[in-house]
């Protein structure tokens, strides 16, 4: 089986990679490496799977030193041609579409960049998968749908209009569209609703990166809300165990598409969150406290019940050992004592 994963080099996308070559599937990663946040980190990734950053040149594909069964190449899944050239000579089985523009918060400042990656370029996969008769294309959601909804946990049946974020507002158009294509050509599609992913390589500008990167170099960490917030943390392993299972759920019927949350179904304050990197940096942090900021929500809280039973797994990983594993890993990449 051949499967494409696109945003090879991101936080999740990496760990996909590593797990897919590791049961031994034919897997292809493409990534446009944007600067979003420090390249450094996603050349780090990429050479973790047997990709060396002098290797990588726009459009030409590298092959892994370390997995024989993976090959790489820098495309934009913006750049339709290149795209769908890639499709046509590679007829992937399945397709799992992790590139994005990320972050919250940055979509309020740069709002163009969400469109044009997650709104075209989705658009870009669609069409690739469909003309190229893909078997299960599997994509990102996230959390941010539910956007201000009150009633708790989320579940994947409740409304979702009410988005707070551009970021948010381009996730939701990513499901109708995935949505109208399967209806339209019945083409099998699946989103993940991610709850708050974190882990070891994850992403700078999330909170577990910046509470840690403040209280292992002893400054000031933003507590915004003033501390009154609530966020279902979802560990890296357990979310790659979700996409690896439900890669093979394929959806059927008039309509063949699925939408489903992965959440470790445990709101967890952001205080005690703080407290847990305390505990595993064995330090105290300073605390900044701030108003919320535009784009975020107050709580997340995932219903993962529907995973379950198509599955059979669930997240479950405790928020202390996630953390104590993400901090030894920021101790070591970052060499602190």
């Amino acid at each position: 089986m051949k499967i494409l994963v696109t945003g090879a080099a991101g936080f999740i996308g990496f760990h996909l990679v590593k797990a897919l070559c590791q049961k031994e599937y034919d897997v292809y990663g493409i990534d446009n490496i944007n600067d979003y946040y420090p390249v450094s980190l996603k050349y780090a990734r990429l050479a973790e799977t047997g990709i060396a950053e002098n290797q990588i040149v726009q459009g030409r594909e590298v092959k892994s030193t370390v997995y024989p069964n993976y090959r790489f190449c820098r495309i934009d899944i913006c750049d339709k041609p290149k795209i769908d050239a890639l499709f046509d000579r590679e007829k992937f089985d399945i397709v799992i579409n992790l590139a994005a523009q990320a972050g919250v918060r940055y979509s309020i400042e740069n709002p163009y960049a969400y469109i044009e990656s997650n709104i075209v370029g989705f658009l870009n996969i669609l069409e690739a998968s469909r003309t190229n008769k893909v078997r299960h294309l599997v994509y990102a959601s996230s959390s941010s749908v539910y956007g201000g909804n009150t009633k708790t946990p989320f579940c994947e049946t409740d409304r979702v209009d009410n988005q707070v974020s551009v970021y948010a507002a381009t996730k939701k158009s990513n499901e109708l569209m995935a949505n109208v294509y399967s209806k339209l050509y019945g083409l099998p599609t699946t989103g993940l609703r991610f709850f708050t992913v974190y882990g070891p390589w994850g992403r700078p500008d999330m909170s577990p990166f910046l509470f840690m990167d403040a209280i292992f170099n002893g400054r000031p960490l933003k507590v915004f809300n003033n501390g009154d917030m609530l966020r279902d943390f979802t560990y890296i392993d357990d979310i790659i165990e979700g996409v690896c299972r439900i890669k093979d759920v394929i959806p059927s019927g008039t309509t063949p598409a699925s939408i489903y949350n992965i959440g470790n179904q445990t709101p967890i304050r952001l205080m005690d969150y703080i407290e847990c990197i305390e505990k595993a940096a064995g330090l105290t942090a300073q605390k900044e406290y701030l108003p919320m900021q535009l784009g975020d929500v107050y709580q997340t809280y995932a219903d993962s019940s529907a995973l379950a039973t198509v599955t059979g797994f669930a997240p479950n990983t405790p928020l202390q050992e996630g953390i104590n594993r993400t901090a030894a890993w920021f101790r070591s990449y970052y060499k602190l004592n």
